[in-house]
């Protein structure tokens, strides 16, 4: 304590404790404190803020009763939840991504991709109960005032010692809708959930049932990811061991028995089946089409070839977001697009998103007739702790921005001229593109259809119009994954 930075420091965070004491509030679940910096009407700002950005990325599910069915199974849970005072929002999003998360203050969303391969209302209620817990425990409040705590922490130690904290590449939301956040707040969403399906008339072993389907899917993207040198597109609630090993996934479940409201609770498979026929399957046109080695992006009329060695990321990818991944997965490139404003030029564009007060020195792509910038910014992230190259460029009435990051200064040398190329080839689709890839993008179709006697998957996998992995596609989408199959009477789901 004799360094006078170091005592600056102690000060300094003891500051810090005092604000935080200030900051505690009674967590709504447990009834005990949480360190937390947001009041209530700010928790719910933060998610009507970001609902219209998220409906924005991954668009939302054009089917009307589709997301009437999902808001009223979610709201008869949160009726049942320790925070049924808030408003709560429920959307199914147009993405095949298998996921579902929420925001703050009642913003909860589900994908049609999830949709899929869940078979029962029961099934569809754990999943929205999993993520109404996850609101209820302010799970994300809690997180993001972690994350402002380290943020004043770093920012007092480069007062006191003149060493720059570097900015995070990713939102610390953004990473929690993705790799969730941690297995005891995955758990404590499982019981909640659990027992909100209790209280509202539902099962709570659909719990560990819709974990086994999606631990079963999560299983098989894997295998098939890495034979296709790709990130696995997997839900991040889904635990390392499969449900039917997991003791305390089985206790915690267990514990909503005690607040069971029926002798018989509902399944409501028929009627689930009923609401998602006809469910849009896989990619449609709106999300990109991938075509050889060309991405196509329709609805803001560009295109790009994708380096050689180099692949996209399906489950990172949106209306508006396109990632993509060098195959040793050492290097990794996103590309979003944004609404351009021209009295905005690019350098000062990326000063606001990334929010910083200056800018490394930066130049013009070369090639490019529209404003652009590009820079290397000395920014880590949860995939990196070393440089971002960032390009920001005017593309007709939209405004690209090019994040490109590696996990060692070696490999980001080599990938930093894939960056600066890429830069460089986008280009808008030709007439006969757009032709093709209307067509090609349409997508499938899920159909519910009667099983009859000698129906089996692989027979009805030589039917479908699925063109990878259709047989177990089938098998995993009606949870006779790996090995069952169709019995004479039951409704059963195809992929046309």
């Amino acid at each position: 304590m004799r360094n006078p930075a170091f005592r600056l420091i102690h000060l300094l965070l003891t500051a810090v404790m005092a604000g935080a004491s200030a900051g505690c509030a009674m967590n709504p679940v447990s009834g005990t404190p949480d360190l937390v910096f947001m009041s209530e009407s700010s928790e719910v700002n933060i998610g009507s803020t970001n609902d219209a950005k998220i409906r924005e990325k991954y668009g939302v599910y054009d089917n009307p009763e589709l997301q009437a069915y999902v808001q009223q199974i979610g709201q008869k849970l949160a009726e049942q939840s320790h925070r049924k005072n808030l408003g709560y929002h429920f959307t199914v999003l147009d993405s095949p991504e298998v996921n579902a998360f929420a925001l703050p203050g009642g913003y909860i969303y589900i994908t049609r991709g999830i949709m899929a391969y869940i078979n029962s209302e029961a099934e569809l209620a754990a999943v929205l109960g999993h993520e109404i817990g996850h609101v209820t425990a302010r799970h994300g409040v809690r997180q993001h005032s972690a994350a402002t705590a380290t943020g004043m922490v770093g920012a007092i130690i480069g007062v006191a010692t003149g060493v720059r904290v570097s900015q995070d590449l990713f939102n610390v939301l953004g990473n929690a809708m993705l790799s969730g956040y941690g297995r005891e707040h995955e758990l404590e969403s499982d019981r909640l959930g659990a027992e909100y399906m209790a209280r509202a008339g539902y099962d709570p072993q659909a719990v560990i049932k819709v974990i086994g389907i999606l631990k079963n899917q999560e299983e098989y993207e894997k295998k098939t990811a890495a034979a296709e040198n790709r990130e696995a597109r997997i839900y991040h609630g889904v635990f390392a061991s499969h449900p039917s090993a997991d003791k305390r996934l089985q206790e915690v479940v267990g514990e909503a028995d005690r607040y069971k409201t029926l002798s018989a609770p509902y399944v409501g498979r028929e009627n689930y089946l009923k609401q998602i026929e006809n469910l849009s399957f896989g990619t449609v046109k709106k999300a990109g089409v991938l075509v050889g080695n060309r991405y196509y992006l329709p609805e803001s009329d560009l295109s790009f070839d994708f380096p050689k060695g180099w692949s996209v990321q399906p489950a990172l990818t949106s209306l508006t977001t396109v990632s993509m991944a060098s195959n040793d997965q050492q290097a990794r490139l996103q590309l979003d697009i944004h609404d351009l404003d021209k009295d905005v030029t690019p350098d000062e564009f990326l000063k606001r998103h990334m929010q910083l007060n200056d800018l490394p020195k930066g130049e013009s792509v070369k090639g490019l007739s529209q404003p652009s910038f590009t820079t290397i910014l000395p920014m880590a992230s949860g995939f990196s702790a070393n440089e971002t190259r960032v390009t920001v460029m005017h593309y007709n009435n939209k405004r690209l921005l090019l994040q490109g990051t590696a996990k060692t200064p070696g490999a980001f040398a080599t990938a930093d001229r894939v960056f600066l190329a890429l830069a460089g080839k986008l280009r808008p689709l030709k007439a006969e593109e757009k032709t093709a890839v209307e067509r090609r993008g349409q997508g499938q179709r899920l159909r519910v259809i009667r099983a009859v006697s000698g129906d089996s998957f692989a027979t009805l996998a030589k039917k479908s119009t699925l063109e990878k992995y259709s047989e177990e596609t089938l098998r995993l989408i009606n949870d006779k994954f790996p090995d069952g199959e169709p019995q004479a009477g039951e409704s059963i789901k195809i992929i046309e």
